[in-house]
């Protein structure tokens, strides 16, 4: 379980994160909306202990985000519109560089295996930099799978990417579903967010405003209730 309580972010005078209390089971996917400057993307960075937080607490599988960073950075893998991958690096190599990171055990075989699953076999020996967007954003979901982690963030995933691209990546979410990882998403395309979570969260100026099962509202319901808590934040 990911247990957030009380969680707060201030920068300066600014409250990025005023009191975010947040349950999210294992295996669960949640999708978090929100318009430009809620504060998702500060709450994914707490997660992920790339920032700490001003007050709160956070913990992962019973561990203390403020307290186990080695051992929490071990369970998770970020996503996001930046790939952090190397462009003058080949895939296999980008995958190997991450997989020292972490000492990945049989880091070739854990490469190959991704790189085929994210369905890039026979661009493996390619530089990044030849790369299309939407490759690079599925060797950035292998990069971030290299140590298997059981929990994953994904932070605007689809920003950039053309229909094709999007699609595929729907699907490696949805496959990433089915293997019982915990998934929690920032985007800003309703459809999207609906189509594969299991609970929605609306964050507006740095709270949660709104909590639900995704099962219980259509895109249409959904977007209603989106825009009548957003209202002209959107």
């Amino acid at each position: 379980m990911i247990k957030v309580s009380g969680l707060r972010k201030s920068y300066g005078t600014v409250d990025a994160l005023r009191g975010i209390d947040l349950h999210i089971r294992m295996g669960e996917f949640l999708t978090l909306f929100g318009p430009n400057g809620a504060g998702k993307t500060t709450l994914l960075k707490i997660l992920s202990t790339i920032i700490k937080q001003t007050h709160g607490k956070v913990e992962i599988d019973g561990l203390d985000i403020s307290e186990a960073h080695y051992d929490i950075r071990k369970k998770i893998g970020v996503i996001s519109h930046k790939t952090f991958l190397y462009g003058d690096l080949t895939a296999r190599e980008n995958l190997l560089f991450y997989a020292r990171m972490y000492d990945v055990k049989k880091a070739e075989e854990r490469a190959h295996h991704l790189i085929k699953e994210v369905g890039l076999d026979g661009r493996e020996n390619h530089q990044v930099r030849t790369f299309s967007r939407g490759m690079e954003q599925r060797l950035s979901i292998a990069r971030a799978l290299i140590h298997d982690p059981n929990v994953i963030y994904l932070d605007e995933p689809y920003s950039g990417l053309d229909q094709h691209a999007a699609l595929m990546l729907r699907n490696l979410l949805k496959n990433l579903h089915t293997q019982d990882r915990t998934i929690i998403m920032t985007t800003h395309n309703i459809t999207h967010g609906l189509e594969i979570s299991d609970r929605v969260v609306i964050q507006l100026k740095g709270q949660i405003v709104f909590e639900d099962k995704t099962s219980n509202h259509s895109t249409e319901s959904f977007e209603k209730i989106y825009f009548e808590k957003v209202g002209g934040q959107a």
